[in-house]
């Protein structure tokens, strides 16, 4: 049996900043965008990537709550990359914005980022 996370939630405030920072910022590719009543199905992903991010627009004060702290503080999402510069770079200028040096570990150079909305992600250059 194979299993595999097809879509992680990521509540935003709304859809087409999202949209924008995903997309036209990072390079996501916008996989899926149906509108549903009053919401919208919005599904983006890295290219080559399986699994995706589902944009979900908060509805009332909890979901509201939510949005960069869906986590608790911690970093939310951890995005690879094989060149750290160029991709730091396109993070900055769509918005992003680092919260720390980049860092060599064992695994790699790493820096944490937030996104516009709140979240952190870590971005990493595995080692090879």
């Amino acid at each position: 049996m194979r299993l595999k996370i097809g879509l992680v939630t990521l509540v935003v405030p709304e859809y087409e900043p999202a949209i924008a920072f995903y997309v036209h910022g990072l390079g996501f590719e916008l996989v899926e965008d149906f509108p549903q009543g009053k919401k919208r199905w919005v599904v983006v992903r890295p290219k080559g990537s399986e699994t995706g991010l589902l944009l979900a627009r908060a509805v009332g004060p909890q979901q509201n709550a939510a949005i960069g702290n869906q986590t608790g503080g911690r970093v939310a999402f951890f995005l690879h990359t094989d060149n750290f510069a160029h991709m730091a770079a396109r993070i900055t200028q769509a918005g992003g914005t680092f919260q720390e040096e980049p860092r060599n570990e064992d695994y790699g150079k790493v820096g944490v980022f937030q996104d516009p909305f709140g979240n952190l992600w870590d971005l990493i250059q595995p080692a090879s």
